[in-house]
Order: structure tokens, then sequence, then C-alpha cells
């Protein structure tokens, strides 16, 4: 028997979801292992609520009511908080040198934004799963039917995905980890100036234009619509449009920067 028989042919590559599940588990592991990121995800919209409902709630509607004004916004800020770690994320593996390790293994390498992102996503269904429960035992009371809670779980599952996708640019983009946390931080202000806590009509006359045609008002406005029965119109079809413009250019700039990144290690 020849050498060459001998030879062991060579493993072929990962392709498609078996490379993906591969970077999902990656970063569940590490999720778990950085149970402090997870925990504070949760606990900092959680408190905001507690804040907005007891402290702030009674000044802003002496009725009692606000807690169901309000726990939509806290969703979609808890989604924030969430994803804002994915940029840390994949910050540090650009500055530690794991993709050049992922580079000669059998695996396509960019999936690892991919898998970033999954694991995101779940962590985030979990905590805003969290955050409604806390809203409930404060006194939320929705009113949505069961179509109706299926039409706002799709909506934040794809406003989560598209934001993950945007802050994993953003991880990409920063020069360090330290930095793409700063970048981070900066987007999580958007739903203080949208109707995520007040109606749009009691800011001032000069911000307002700016709060009704940013992506999160249309956004929390059907969420509040599907869960609170409150008036839709054209609503959700700004939201879903918002959310995968989002996706679309997030997917795309990140691309283009793993490509470009990697290419120079």
């Amino acid at each position: 028997m020849s050498t060459a028989s001998l030879a062991i042919a060579p493993r072929p590559p990962l392709r498609g979801f078996a490379a993906e599940s591969v970077f999902v588990g990656r970063s569940l592991r590490h999720s778990l292992r950085d149970g402090e990121s997870l925990v504070m995800a949760i606990m900092l919209p959680v408190t905001l609520m507690l804040m907005f409902t007891w402290v702030f709630g009674g000044a802003i509607d002496p009725s009692g009511a606000y807690v169901d004004y309000v726990v939509p916004g806290i969703i979609l800020t808890c989604a924030g908080y969430g994803a804002a770690s994915t940029a840390v994320y994949v910050a540090n593996d650009m500055r530690s040198g794991i993709i050049d390790r992922f580079r000669t293994m059998p695996l396509r390498a960019s999936a690892v934004l991919t898998g970033h992102v999954v694991a995101s996503l779940l962590r985030n269904l979990l905590a805003t799963a969290v955050v409604i429960g806390v809203g409930v035992l404060v006194g939320f009371r929705p009113e949505a039917s069961f179509a109706e809670w299926t039409g706002a779980a799709a909506l934040i599952a794809l406003y989560i995905l598209a934001i993950t996708y945007l802050f994993a640019a953003i991880g990409l983009a920063a020069g360090s980890p330290e930095g793409a946390n700063g970048y981070g931080f900066a987007l999580l202000f958007l739903p203080y100036l949208s109707s995520a806590f007040v109606p749009v009509a009691s800011m001032p006359s000069w911000l307002q234009p700016v709060a009704a045609h940013q992506p999160i008002t249309p956004i929390v406005d059907s969420l509040r619509g599907f869960l609170t029965h409150a008036p839709l119109h054209a609503e959700p079809l700004w939201a879903i449009g918002w959310c995968l413009l989002i996706l679309v250019v997030a997917v795309l700039w990140g691309s283009w920067l793993f490509r470009r990144k990697a290419a120079r290690r």
C-alpha cells in the first residue's frame, strides 16, 4: 500500500447552517461565561421601568395608566441594551486575532458575524420576555389577541435582528472594544427622543419632527397598538420598512467591513 493511499483526506469546509451553528454555539457559550452582561441587559431596563412607573409615573399620568404606555418603550430599550454588547464582542474578536485562526480552519470565517447576531437575538428575546413579565407584575395589562401577540413578537424579533446587525457592524468599524461600547451607547439614546416614554405632541415644537420621523417612534407605536389597542394607522408599515432598511444597510456595511479588515490580517 502506497504512502499516498494512507494520507488522510482533508476535512471539507463547513458551510451553510453547519458553519452558522458552530459560531452561534460559540457565542452562546461566551454569553453564559459573561453572565454579568446578560444580567445587566435585563436589570437596567427593569430598573428603568420601575423608575418610570413608580417614581415618575404618578406625575406623568396620575390615573396609573402610564405603565401601559411605557412598557412598549421599555421593551425596545431592553433590546438596545442587549444588542449593544454585540459590538463589544465583535470588536474583541477582531482585536484578539481569533479571526486569523478561523481563516486557517475548515470554517467560513465570516460566519462569526452571524453567530454573534443569532446568539444576541436569542439572549434579547429571553430578556424581553423577562421585562414583559415584570411589567405585568407592576400593572401592565395587555389586551392583545393571539394574532396581535404574534404580530408584536414578530416585530420585536425583526427590530432586535436589525439593531443587532447594526451593532455588529459598529463593532467591526470601531478601533477597539472601548470605542465600540461608546458608539453603541450613543445609539441607546434614540428611544428617549421618540414616543417611547412621552407623546410626541408633548415635546417642544422644534423637536417634534425629529421624534415623529425617526425609526423608533413607528416601531414603539406599533407595539403599543398591538398590545394595548392604541390607534394604528400606517405605523406597522413604517415600522417594518425602517427595520428592513436598517437590516439591509447593516448587513451590507458589516460584510464590507469584514472583508476589508480580514483581508488586512
